[in-house]
């Protein structure tokens, strides 16, 4: 295999291309021009960030079969060209989590010690022994996301003797138990904690969890770190509550805006009781040795015709078998997706049941696409076909994959049982015509389309209910594209389900959940 190495990466990663049998062209740091000559009889090509992977480079690669990003982000890669180009991604996700995790204590031990403080004053000779700094022995320490970094963090702070808070809705209790920790909510988090550190990835979900609002719930002379994403903690508020010194102070690596710009970052940075590092989280030459070593291994694997760990889009398989299976794997995907969104709760363990004719079919690629479905949206890093096992193990959810002759008046039938702090949760789907359906949901039969914004409810069915649901939606110019009920008895507990054209606003669901009294409301939002 021929590898073009386009951007500066450890020499050990080099080295194992060679030793494996690779030929390799290093052209760190040359002109485009000769990059695209090179790449033009390519059958691998490796980055860090400075080399832009786009559908245009592709065009002069036509040999190209795998690319690697000696890294995590694969934001200066076109995943989606690469995917159509059926050109594999690959990345190195755990190269740099000990790094990561042991910059975020290091930053918090320089905090707590005022160690920038005394370090300057000694610089210019001045001897000034009156700095005192404080001890995270037997303090509470707050973790928000136990993922890879946030679990070293957990591990690495219990040798301080601290009672370790964590929040995570996507880890199962005996996840926290096993790093000696205690899972907990996150305004519960906040308000106990002396520190809070951050350790989630950047979504809709975690964007700003920290304002103004959430900064007020800590007790004074409470401490912040993020060493996490930019964006996590609200930097202006955070600057706010400093002034005010209603927080004692932060460490920050990372930023909204980098390099920081703006009048806010600067006073941030600037503050007398804000610790700051231009995000060097992954900065360590060991995780450089690391996420090179990852990918060339990787690289070498997929030569080998072995399994690719860290794949960031679906690999190339066998054609024939991927494209009867095509229509089940999106169904898993979409079963899996609904369900986080439903119940986004600690998921403890997904049992996968394929039930009729698709049972004598791959029944493990599908609880892949489940779990993808499962995981993907709540990861730093994308969960596909190729990691969605790892994934979940390391997030210590149980998976069981079991197949069933019959499927109860259906061909096939896919069913997906998740078990979580809100119990255990059932739905199944199957395919007509090429396109996914939902057929059962909880305990109730229902049919419908998973796709768009879904809104699920669950009340008990009285006369006039979806009438009141279609008046608010209509007065918010919300259009209704088909509405699906399932329910056991007259009048009962009934969930209606129903395709919605437009989004609802938080304050709009809660609206017309008020308005039928429902128990349960959800809006599902899927591709």
């Amino acid at each position: 295999m021929r590898v073009v190495v386009a951007d500066a990466v450890a020499p050990e990663g080099v080295a194992y291309l060679r030793q494996h049998g690779c030929e390799v062209e290093d052209l760190a740091g040359a002109p485009a021009a000769t990059l695209h000559r090179a790449l033009a009889d390519a059958d691998a090509l490796v980055t860090r960030s400075s080399t832009a992977v786009t559908s245009e480079l592709l065009q002069v690669a036509p040999q190209l079969r795998i690319v690697g990003r000696a890294g995590v982000g694969v934001d200066n890669i076109d995943v989606d060209a690469c995917s159509r180009r059926g050109v594999v991604v690959v990345n190195a996700p755990y190269g740099n989590v000990v790094s990561a995790a042991e910059h975020t204590v290091g930053m918090l031990l320089t905090l707590v010690r005022r160690i920038p403080e005394a370090h300057a004053r000694l610089k210019t000779l001045e001897w000034n022994r009156s700095i005192y700094g404080a001890e995270l022995y037997r303090k509470t320490i707050g973790i928000v996301g136990l993922g890879k970094v946030g679990s070293r963090v957990a591990a690495r702070l219990r040798g301080f003797e601290a009672t370790l808070l964590v929040y995570d809705p996507y880890i199962p209790e005996s996840r926290a138990r096993d790093l000696g920790a205690q899972l907990t909510d996150f305004e519960t988090l906040v308000r106990a904690a002396d520190v809070v550190t951050f350790h989630v990835p950047l979504t809709p979900e975690t964007d700003a969890m920290m304002t103004a609002r959430e900064i007020g719930w800590l007790k004074p002379g409470a401490r912040l770190v993020n060493c996490a994403r930019g964006g996590i903690v609200h930097e202006g508020d955070l600057l706010a509550a400093l002034d005010a010194g209603r927080v004692a102070g932060a460490a920050i690596d990372v930023w909204s805006e980098e390099p920081p710009r703006s009048d806010t970052l600067r006073r941030l940075i600037q503050h007398p009781h804000v610790v700051v590092t231009p995000h060097l989280g992954a900065n360590s030459s060991e995780a450089q040795v690391n996420v090179a070593v990852d990918v060339a291994r990787q690289l070498v694997a997929f030569r080998d015709g072995e399994l690719v760990e860290f794949a960031v889009n679906i690999p190339v398989g066998d054609p024939a078998a991927l494209a009867t299976l095509r229509p089940w794997v999106g169904l898993g995907d979409r079963l899996g997706r609904f369900c986080v969104q439903l119940d986004p709760e600690h998921l403890a363990r997904v049992t996968v049941s394929v039930a009729g004719t698709i049972a004598g079919t791959d029944p493990e690629l599908l609880a892949r696409a489940v779990l993808a479905g499962l995981l993907d949206p709540v990861m730093t890093s994308p969960v596909n076909l190729v990691n969605a096992h790892l994934v979940a193990a390391e997030r210590g959810v149980a998976v069981e994959v079991v197949r069933e002759a019959e499927a109860a008046g259906y061909q096939s039938v896919l069913t997906v049982v998740t078990e979580t702090a809100g119990g255990r949760k059932l739905i199944a789907g199957t395919v007509f015509d090429g396109q996914p359906r939902v057929v059962r949901l909880r305990d109730l039969n229902i049919e419908f389309t998973p796709e768009g914004f879904v809104l699920v409810l669950s009340y008990e069915d009285r006369p006039g209910m979806v009438g009141r649901i279609g008046s608010i939606l209509g007065r918010l110019n919300v259009n209704i594209a088909s509405m699906h009920v399932g329910r056991r008895e007259k009048r009962g507990r009934a969930i209606v389900v129903l395709l919605l054209d437009e989004d609802l606003s938080a304050a709009q669901l809660t609206e017309v959940a008020t308005a039928v009294e429902a128990d349960f409301a959800r809006l599902i939002r899927l591709p």
